[in-house]
């Protein structure tokens, strides 16, 4: 039995707790949380006991480590875990600052031990089948890669004032599909936004709307785009266009029931936001996780690409701030 410790039980903490008790000879033994209700709820519904970090890190039978916990907790919780040998799942991002996201690849690839980083697009059915597409040649050599990001509305502004911005918090998951679709690496960043949705977002230094062009090592070319508010639902879809074709990944809907009418054809609007549209996805990246601890499979999301995601969002950043092209090293 693989008995496991939960950082954060807020809303993606309860989702992969959900999934993590899913897993055969998988058990749930800590929850760890600032908010002791939202932890003894967590742990209730798994069997689990609430703890303190230093519980959990000095347990020996504790051997893997699931961190859903704010984001500025992130790079420490990894680099305590790695240093007591304990396999590691981490939400994104890695960390908000270069410096410490690196100090913790560093600690993990010092130790070696298991670090994933939970990008769960890379799991989704229809986006990995795009991968496994590509790969096999079906459009040649991938040239345009073009990213919607779209949420049904923004988070509160609280929430972004510690987000670390749109490019830290939202689009790092679109970077991590441009390295993911393309494999390839970008030598240069452009970036530009507004403040559309909500001047409150402006007020705190942030934006809701962007644009995003990444020029790659092999020429190629990404444009992501991006607002915090889609009136129809998640939007969430990529095409890739090769020298031999075209592959579009659309949105998930409800149902894929079609109405046909006398005044219309209807079909239901995408998703409501991102827990119903990455459902499955959620559930594949944690059975790959311990898939991965039990028997040494090699992991599809490691610490070295959300180092790398994070550096296309702080490239980003700077170049919205400073209105110029970043090149990259």
């Amino acid at each position: 039995m693989i008995q496991v410790a939960l950082f954060g039980a807020g809303r993606i903490g309860r989702i992969h707790a959900g999934n993590l008790v899913r897993q055969p000879g998988v058990r749930l033994k800590y929850v760890v949380d600032v908010h002791a209700g939202a932890a003894a709820e967590v742990a209730a519904l798994h069997g689990a006991s609430v703890a303190s970090v230093e519980t959990v890190l000095a347990d020996p039978e504790v051997k893997a480590v699931l961190i859903a916990s704010s984001t500025d907790t992130h790079a420490d919780l990894i680099v305590r875990a790695a240093a007591v040998g304990k396999a590691i799942f981490c939400e994104k991002p890695v960390d908000l600052t270069l410096e410490r996201a690196r100090a913790a690849a560093v600690a993990v690839k010092d130790v070696g031990v298991l670090c994933m980083i939970g990008f769960q697009r890379r799991y989704d059915p229809t986006f990995a089948a795009v991968r496994q597409r590509i790969a096999a040649g079906e459009i040649g050599t991938p040239e345009l890669l073009v990213v919607t990001s779209r949420d049904p509305g923004p988070p509160p502004v609280s929430y972004i004032q510690v987000s670390g911005g749109i490019f830290k918090d939202m689009l790092i998951h679109d970077f991590d599909i441009f390295r993911w679709i393309l494999d390839d690496e970008a030598v240069s960043v452009h970036a530009t936004g507004s403040c559309l949705v909500d001047p409150a977002i402006g007020a705190v230094g942030d934006l809701d709307t962007a644009v995003v062009t990444i020029r790659t090592a092999k020429g190629r070319l990404c444009q992501i785009n991006a607002s915090r508010r889609a009136a129809y639902g998640y939007d969430q879809r990529f095409e890739v266009l090769g020298s031999a074709g075209m592959l579009q990944a659309g949105n998930h809907k409800p149902t894929e029931v079609t109405a046909y009418g006398a005044i219309n054809v209807s079909v239901d609007k995408p998703e409501d936001f991102f827990l119903e549209r990455y459902r499955a996805a959620y559930a594949s990246e944690m059975a790959h996780f311990f898939e991965a601890f039990a028997h040494g499979a090699p992991l599809r999301t490691t610490v070295h690409d959300g180092l790398k995601a994070l550096e296309l969002a702080e490239a980003a950043t700077v170049s919205w701030r400073e209105q110029r092209i970043v090149q990259l090293s």
